[in-house]
C-alpha cells in the first residue's frame, strides 16, 4: 500500500490507560462486575422507554459469558458465540449491552464494498472502475467506523434477510435490489435471539452466507452479490427446541449460562436493574469510565492480534485436547487457537501460553461431539469388520 493509501484510514484515537490495579481485561470484568453500586438518588425518572443500553460491566456474575463476547469482538475468527440457558439469565441483555464496547473497523465507501486490500491482493481490476479511479488519485476507499449490532428478528421474511426487489424503484419501472439484513451485517455483529426457532429457509441463508463470506441474490433478470462477513451471536433456551447441527457448528464459542446461585448476587442484580429502570443515565455514568477502558482495551487487543504468535508446543497441546475428546470437526482447533490468541492479545501479550488454552478450552470444545455420529460410525465399523473378514 502506498503512503497515500495508508493515510486514507484515519489513525486511532489515543487509548486510555487502565487503572494500575487492573492488569487484564478479565480482571477488569471481575473487578467492576463484583463491586457494589451506588444507589442513584432522586431527580431523574426516565421511565421504561429509555433507550440507553444496560452497562455491560454492570451485569452481575456470568464471567464466562462476558469473556466469550469480548473475545468475539477482539477476534472475529472465533466464529461467533452461542449463549445457551434458561429465560431470565441475562443473555439478550448482555449482547445488547455490547454497543458501548464495539471496536472500529475499516468501512468501504463504495456501494459494492471495494476495499484497499482488494487492490493489494487482486490488482486494480479487483475493484470497481470508480474505486480504481479513486485509488489512482490517492482518494480513500474506506474510513474507520464503529462495528454495529444488527439484530435478525424471528418474524423476518427471506427477502428481508437476503434482500429483494426494491419496490419503490419498481414503481418507476426500474428493477433494483435492496440490501438484506445479512448484507447490512457485513463486518458487524449479527445477533439472533431464540436462534433455535428460526425457520429452515432463514437458517439455510445464514449458513450459506457465513460459509462463503458472501452470497448472491437473483430476482428475475436482476442479480447482485453481497459481502456478509459477520460475527454470528445467538442465544437460545434449550427447552424450547433443539438447534440444527449445521448451524450449531457455525458458532465457535459455546457458553452455558446458568442463573445466579448466591443470594447476595441475585439481590445485587435486582438492585442494579431497579436503579437502571429508574435512573438509566446515572447508572450509565457510574460505569462510564470502566466501559471506556474496556472499549479501549478491546480495540488495542484487536489491533495487536495479527502479531500474536501460537508456539508449536502450545499448538500440539491443544491438538492433544481435541484428540482426547474425540472431536472430528476441524473447526474445534481453529476456534480453540483463535480464541487463545484473542485472550493473549487482551492480556497484552504476543505469544499464546498454556494458561490461555485452559481459559478458553471449555468454551471452544464443549458440545462438539455427536452421539448420533458415534453410534453411526460404531455400526459402520461392524460392517467394515465383516467385509474385511469376508475378503
Amino acid at each position: 500500500m502506498t503512503e497515500t493509501q495508508k493515510s486514507s484510514i484515519p489513525s486511532q484515537p489515543p487509548i486510555a490507560e487502565p487503572p494500575p490495579s487492573v492488569r487484564s481485561l478479565r480482571e477488569l470484568i471481575e473487578t467492576v462486575s463484583g463491586r457494589g453500586m451506588r444507589t442513584p438518588s432522586g431527580g431523574e425518572d426516565a421511565g421504561l422507554a429509555e433507550t440507553l443500553p444496560f452497562p455491560f460491566l454492570a451485569i452481575v456474575g456470568q464471567a464466562e459469558m462476558k469473556l466469550a463476547l469480548m473475545l468475539a469482538l477482539i477476534n472475529p475468527s472465533v466464529s461467533g458465540v452461542l449463549l445457551i440457558g434458561p429465560r431470565g439469565t441475562g443473555k439478550t441483555t448482555a449482547v445488547r449491552s455490547l454497543v458501548d464496547l464495539l471496536p472500529q473497523v475499516p468501512r468501504s465507501l463504495c456501494h459494492y464494498g471495494c476495499m484497499p486490500e482488494d487492490v493489494e491482493i487482486g490488482g486494480i481490476d479487483a475493484v470497481c472502475p470508480d474505486c480504481a479511479r479513486k485509488y489512482a488519485m490517492g482518494e480513500p476507499l474506506a474510513v474507520m467506523d464503529c462495528v454495529r449490532l444488527v439484530e435478525l428478528p424471528l418474524n423476518a421474511r427471506l427477502d428481508d434477510v437476503v434482500g429483494g426487489i426494491d419496490e419503490r424503484a419498481a414503481v418507476h419501472e426500474r428493477l433494483r435490489l435492496r440490501r438484506g439484513i445479512l448484507a447490512q451485517a457485513d463486518r458487524n455483529l449479527l445477533y439472533v435471539d431464540e436462534v433455535n426457532l428460526l425457520p429452515d429457509e432463514i437458517v439455510d441463508a445464514i449458513l450459506d452466507a457465513s460459509a462463503q463470506g458472501s452470497y448472491t441474490v437473483r430476482r428475475g433478470p436482476v442479480s447482485a452479490t453481497y459481502r456478509a462477513r459477520f460475527v454470528f451471536v445467538g442465544s437460545m433456551n434449550p427447552e424450547e427446541g433443539r438447534l440444527r447441527p449445521q448451524i450449531m457448528d457455525r458458532f465457535g464459542l459455546r457458553v452455558v449460562v446458568h442463573g445466579l446461585e448466591k443470594p447476595a448476587e441475585r439481590l445485587e442484580a435486582y438492585r442494579r436493574v431497579q436503579a437502571y429502570l429508574s435512573h438509566p443515565r446515572q447508572v450509565d455514568r457510574q460505569y462510564a469510565d470502566e466501559t471506556a477502558i474496556a472499549q479501549a482495551e478491546i480495540q488495542a487487543a484487536r489491533d495487536s492480534l495479527p502479531h500474536v504468535h501460537l508456539p508449536d508446543d502450545i499448538a500440539h497441546l491443544g491438538l492433544a485436547m481435541v484428540n482426547q475428546l474425540k472431536i472430528d470437526s476441524l473447526r474445534a482447533e481453529i476456534t480453540l487457537f483463535e480464541a487463545a490468541r484473542a485472550y493473549a492479545a487482551a492480556d497484552g501479550r504476543l505469544s499464546v501460553s498454556e494458561d490461555d488454552l485452559h481459559e478458553v478450552a471449555p468454551m471452544a470444545l464443549r458440545m462438539r461431539r455427536s452421539i448420533f455420529m458415534q453410534e453411526y460410525f460404531a455400526a459402520q465399523n461392524t460392517e467394515e469388520k465383516e467385509l474385511l473378514d469376508l475378503l
